[in-house]
Order: C-alpha cells, then sequence, then structure tokens
C-alpha cells in the first residue's frame, strides 16, 4: 500500500470527518465524571454520531487476525494503554480515561483522541496527561514539507523520556484518508532525518502513548485480542490528532470548538499554519475564479 496525497476535495472531506470526530469528544466531556460507565460513553458517543450523521469505524472493525470490535469507541483507563473495550465497571474518582473515537463521514475518516481525568485525580496522574500531551504537540511542530517521520517520533521520544517516561513501540500513529489505516506508520520514536518525507497533501494520526514505568506492554487480562496494558502495571497516556501536511507547514485537522488549547509553546506554530492555510485558500480561489 502506498502512500495517498489528498487533493482539495479530499482536504475538504477530511476536515469534515476529523472536525466531528473531535465534536462527538466535546459532546462526551461533561459526562466524563465518577460513577458513568464505559459503556455509558459508547452509547452517549453512537447518538452523537447519529446526529452527524456519521458512523462509527470501530465498530465491527476486523483487522485480519482479530475478532470484531464490538463497540463505536475506545476506552483506556489507568494502564490500559490502547483498545480498551467499554463495559459496565462505573469509573471512579482518580481514574484516568483515554477515549479515542474514530468516525466515517462520506466515505473519509476521522481519529482523535484525549485523555480524561475523572474527579480529583493524583499528582502523577496529571502530569503524565500532561506531557504525554506536549509530547504529541512536539511532534506535531515537526511537520512540515521536506521534513521526516524520522523527525516526529525523535521529537516525541526525547522530550517523552527527559521527562522520565517511556514510550510505547507496538503501536504507532498511521496515514488516513478513505482507509481507516493507510501509508505511512507514524511511529513515536526514531531518529531524525530518516524514514519517508513529508509532502503536502499527506493525512495522518500522531498518537503518543507514554508510559509512567516502563514501556514493554502486554496483552489485558480479558483476553479479549483488544485490550493492551502496560506489563508493570503503570499508568498509561495517550492524546491523538490526525494531520495535513501543507505546503507551508501543518494543519491539525481533528480540532473543534471543545478542544484543550495547544500549549503555550505551539501557539505561535499553530497561529503561522493558520495562516499559511487560509493563503493557500484564497490562492485556489482566485485561480479557480480566473
Amino acid at each position: 500500500m502506498s502512500i495517498t496525497y489528498k487533493d482539495e476535495h479530499g482536504v475538504e472531506a477530511m476536515r469534515t470527518a476529523c472536525r466531528l470526530a473531535s465534536e462527538v469528544l466535546d459532546a462526551l466531556t461533561p459526562h466524563i465524571q465518577p460513577g458513568i460507565t464505559t459503556n455509558e460513553i459508547d452509547r452517549l458517543a453512537a447518538e452523537v454520531m447519529k446526529s452527524q450523521d456519521s458512523i462509527s469505524a470501530t465498530l465491527g472493525y476486523q483487522p485480519p487476525g482479530y475478532r470484531a470490535y464490538p463497540k463505536s469507541l475506545c476506552t483506556s483507563v489507568n494502564h490500559v494503554v490502547c483498545h480498551g473495550i467499554p463495559n459496565d465497571k462505573p469509573l471512579k474518582k482518580g481514574d484516568i480515561v483515554n477515549v479515542d473515537v474514530t468516525v466515517i463521514k462520506d466515505g473519509w475518516y476521522g481519529d482523535t483522541s484525549r485523555m480524561f481525568m475523572v474527579g480529583d485525580v493524583s499528582i502523577a496522574a496529571k502530569r503524565l496527561c500532561a506531557v504525554t500531551f506536549e509530547a504529541m504537540w512536539h511532534g506535531i511542530l515537526q511537520v512540515r514539507p521536506g521534513a521526516r517521520l524520522g523527525d516526529v517520533g525523535f521529537a516525541i521520544q526525547k522530550f517523552a523520556e527527559n521527562q522520565g517516561y517511556s514510550v510505547v513501540r507496538e503501536f504507532c500513529g498511521h496515514g488516513i484518508g478513505q482507509r481507516f489505516h493507510e501509508e505511512p506508520q507514524v511511529l513515536h520514536y526514531g531518529r531524525p532525518g530518516t524514514l519517508d518525507e513529508l509532502k503536502p497533501g499527506m493525512t495522518f494520526t500522531i498518537e503518543p502513548m507514554i508510559n509512567a514505568g516502563r514501556r514493554e506492554v502486554k496483552d489485558g487480562p480479558e483476553k479479549d485480542g483488544w485490550t493492551i496494558v502496560t506489563k508493570d502495571h503503570s499508568l498509561s497516556a495517550q492524546w491523538e490528532h490526525t494531520v495535513l501536511v501543507t505546503p507551508s507547514g501543518f494543519e491539525v485537522l481533528t480540532l473543534s470548538a471543545g478542544s484543550p488549547p495547544p500549549p503555550e509553546f505551539a501557539q505561535q506554530a499553530l497561529v503561522a499554519s493558520a495562516a499559511g492555510v487560509a493563503q493557500t485558500q484564497a490562492s485556489t480561489a482566485a485561480t479557480a475564479s480566473a
């Protein structure tokens, strides 16, 4: 499978699908409180998707060698690294949970996830969530034409490890468009100047999974074929955005009104990227009307 490069129509379709995925998380945010079950979070998400006229990409998703995923999203609590299946266990004060949403709108996929802190959580849990969020943004800021995917992974790994955390290596980001998982694979560790060159029109996820303890992971005790946990039972966190490579830099497609604001160090680059997108759109519109 080769990398796909989105044209103007594809970019617009991706913007819509990605915004809708983020808006599902916006709608869920006030409900993620002590006492709610992850099954209830899943039910609420399905209702939001129905109101958007979008559908879940995870419900029934079945890659080779796996059983069909049974829910509309993934909920990974505390030491669950990824792919946690919603269930009837209530969330309790002090839990942290990653909610991972992928929607399909008009054949295009939008993929994003956020960490949620349930009630008052420990200082250690807060710091892990914050550092993981910042690590994702350090990776995003490397995205520009001519950069390499190794630059993205190196920036994430260097920041996370300097903070005393470890980076999960068994799972990575991925290209996305009219398929859930496309090329390239986006590693969250690596060496600068290596791997695929970034070119305008590429869309992919950046979704580092950062552990408070060691990086090793294993199958969860549920033996459901999906749930992955930290081998040492330490806390794990993950954030995810879908990113477009633009002619002048990057555009984060999975931003919505309720998205957590980028860290201060990313604000200037985000403003510059928005200006570049606006300039490209104006130039395209002028060409079309000529």
